[in-house]
């Protein structure tokens, strides 16, 4: 097992990464899958440098796909590493996938054999150290389900619009915003998409539920109108939108707006944060409905 040794350069630019770690259990053995970089001739966890304006969660499964052939589904954040390279300094974040669909790995320069190793092996055929404690977290992890909370992307203002309100769609930068999104969604294999009934909202969520080939359930009770009138039924329906969740075992993606948002975060039983337009805090949750983990994504456009 070695240290970072390529480079000692401080300062300079921050290169960003995103990895996973990938378990499978083969006739009663967890397995855990490596890459091989003949460059370096180096085992290693799948990763890679993210592209601009595109959602360290999403370069995680672009990544372990490119490198492995291996598409995955993204569960709670296990960690980051970050060492010196010869630019500067690069940070690499993890989260614990799950494999969706086995590929077949096409050699490359970059990677020239990936395997499923046997953990208590991977444990120290790992070439860098400082990758050995994001194994061992993603080894303690409880299994989690993610519930994903979206503020709508950014509408047009109140003042150019003259019509109902709840029909007030999403500007230029919020479609735009609502595209980007489609990638996040998809990288925690997002099967259920609900949201307020408010136009803005559901067009924040649309561009994915056509990807997904899925519907988006529109609910007054998240709207602005109706919670205001009401807003004892935003706690019920997220616990029961919680509750079908965590029974079905599969992720779930609401989208409500910034009034409401504070009722809808405490019913699912983490801190209150503010959320800006576009933006998703995502809550991994345990079969029995406690938090395990929280993270956030702001708006990448």
């Amino acid at each position: 097992m070695s240290d970072r040794q390529n480079a000692t350069k401080r300062g300079g630019k921050r290169i960003a990464a995103a990895g996973t770690v990938v378990f499978r259990t083969k006739k009663g053995v967890q397995q855990v899958l490596l890459v091989h970089r003949p460059k370096y001739d180096d085992w290693s966890l799948p990763k890679g440098k993210v592209n601009p304006d595109e959602y360290l969660a999403a370069c995680a499964v672009r990544e372990t796909r490119e490198e492995t052939g291996v598409r995955v589904r993204l569960g709670a954040p296990v960690g980051r590493v970050r060492y010196p390279v010869s630019s500067g300094q690069k940070s690499v974040d993890y989260w614990h996938g799950h494999a969706v669909r086995n590929g077949r790995h096409k050699p490359t320069a970059e990677v020239d054999e990936t395997s499923w190793i046997p953990v208590d092996r991977a444990l120290s055929m790992l070439t860098y150290g400082d990758e050995v404690p994001v194994l061992e977290r993603a080894l303690a992890q409880p299994d989690t389900v993610a519930v994903l909370v979206v503020r709508h992307a950014k509408a047009m203002l109140r003042k150019y619009w003259t019509g109902r309100d709840q029909a007030r769609p999403l500007d230029s930068r919020g479609r735009r915003q609502a595209e980007a999104l489609v990638p996040l969604l998809r990288a925690y294999g997002v099967s259920r998409v609900v949201s307020s009934s408010s136009t803005r909202c559901v067009q924040t969520l649309k561009p994915y539920g056509k990807a997904a080939k899925i519907d988006v359930e529109a609910w007054t009770t998240f709207s602005e109108e109706q919670a205001t009138q009401n807003l004892k039924a935003v706690p019920s329906l997220m616990k029961r939108l919680v509750s079908e969740t965590l029974e079905r075992g599969e992720p779930l993606a609401i989208c409500g707006h910034r009034p409401v948002l504070p009722t809808m975060l405490d019913a699912l039983g983490v801190p209150v944060r503010p959320l800006q337009p576009g933006a998703v805090l995502i809550a991994h949750l345990t079969p029995d409905g406690a938090t395990a983990s929280i993270e956030f994504h702001k708006p990448r456009v």
